[in-house]
């Protein structure tokens, strides 16, 4: 992990370089308005969005014991630190983290990394179709009157398509893993040999993962976890939103316009590198609330490292007292994880 993050440190800290240097002249930043708007921002919003994302790793937590009952029965009370700390994990060491938490549980819980890992693959998957679900019917009620309200129906088409699309590739996985894998190894495989030995394991990852909910009923506790959890991240960029009393433009956000949002704050945080990547993602989101809601640039700014702080920063505090409680090492685990991941994954 050290190698690969170092050159992954020196490429952000080159173009992070290049586009202050390329920029600095192009764009009038009021440095003096961004302090007030942080100044002014309202507390109490801010509180709520924080209890509610802290609700998500309660959320999180249940999700993966109802995945794993059919082969432990595990009390989500004793998932909840490794949620934490795995989520800390990749806010201050960026993606290589990523396996922290299935490394975590697979050690309390005494089952496979292999098997966490299965579970883990089917939970980013209930992630895509949860949050394109609601993006899509929040997207469906977005009045025509609103500014740029093609934008929006477009947006609700494409995560509509690509909602049926997660599904039928579920459905196929489910009854064909091992024919999708063999056809991912073939063809990606003919590009790159290690690409799709790496696909074709994940898909069957998957696989394992949705043949381990044995019932409907597992099926739509996780789908119906999955919603609710969903539904309070995007209350939380609402809340954030509304916290900048100040800023008509965001403080009368509403919920079908706050989708766009979301999508571009998780778009900005695909490439997580350590530290660095928060900056990218303030960046992100800071200039798609100034275009698609005419925020003041300054206000965006402050909005989208407030938003930073409620979703990530927010959680590490937390992240540090679990692991003091669980006795690990934040970067031991991390590169434990990596390698043991790395291993399971050949």
């Amino acid at each position: 992990m050290n190698k690969r993050s170092g050159v992954l440190w020196a490429v952000a800290v080159g173009v992070l370089a290049v586009v202050v240097f390329w920029f600095r002249d192009r764009i009038h930043f009021d440095w003096a308005m961004f302090w007030q708007q942080l100044r002014f921002v309202s507390v109490g919003y801010l509180a709520v969005g924080m209890a509610l994302n802290y609700g998500t790793f309660w959320l999180r937590a249940v999700r993966w014991s109802v995945l794993i009952s059919p082969t432990k029965k595990v009390p989500a009370v004793s998932l909840v630190a490794g949620q934490f700390i795995g989520f800390t994990a990749v806010g201050l060491f960026g993606r290589p983290a990523e396996l922290t938490r299935p490394y975590l549980i697979a050690r309390r819980v005494g089952l496979s990394l292999s098997s966490q890992i299965a579970v883990y693959t089917i939970e980013r998957m209930f992630d895509l179709g949860a949050a394109a679900v609601i993006f899509s019917l929040a997207l469906a009620f977005t009045p025509k009157s609103m500014p740029h309200h093609d934008i929006f129906v477009r947006s609700g088409v494409l995560s509509t398509g690509a909602t049926l699309a997660i599904a039928l590739f579920a459905v196929m996985v489910r009854w064909a893993g091992t024919t999708v894998a063999r056809f991912a190894r073939s063809t990606v495989g003919l590009l790159s040999k290690p690409a799709g030995e790496s696909i074709a394991t994940h898909i069957l990852g998957f696989r394992d993962g949705l043949n381990a909910l044995s019932s409907l009923r597992d099926f739509g506790m996780v789908s119906l976890i999955s919603l609710l959890m969903w539904g309070a991240i995007a209350l939380v960029y609402v809340e954030t939103a509304h916290a900048f009393v100040q800023t008509p433009e965001l403080a009368g956000l509403t919920f079908s316009r706050a989708m766009l949002l979301m999508a571009a704050s998780m778009g900005g945080s695909l490439l997580q590198l350590p530290i660095i990547g928060w900056f990218t993602q303030i960046a992100v989101t800071a200039a798609a609330m100034h275009a698609f809601y005419g925020a003041p640039i300054e206000a965006a700014t402050a909005c989208a490292a407030m938003l930073l702080v409620v979703t990530t920063v927010c959680i590490i505090p937390a992240g540090f007292v679990f692991s003091r409680v669980e006795h690990v090492s934040l970067k031991k685990v991390a590169e434990e994880s990596e390698s043991a991941g790395a291993a399971v994954l050949e």
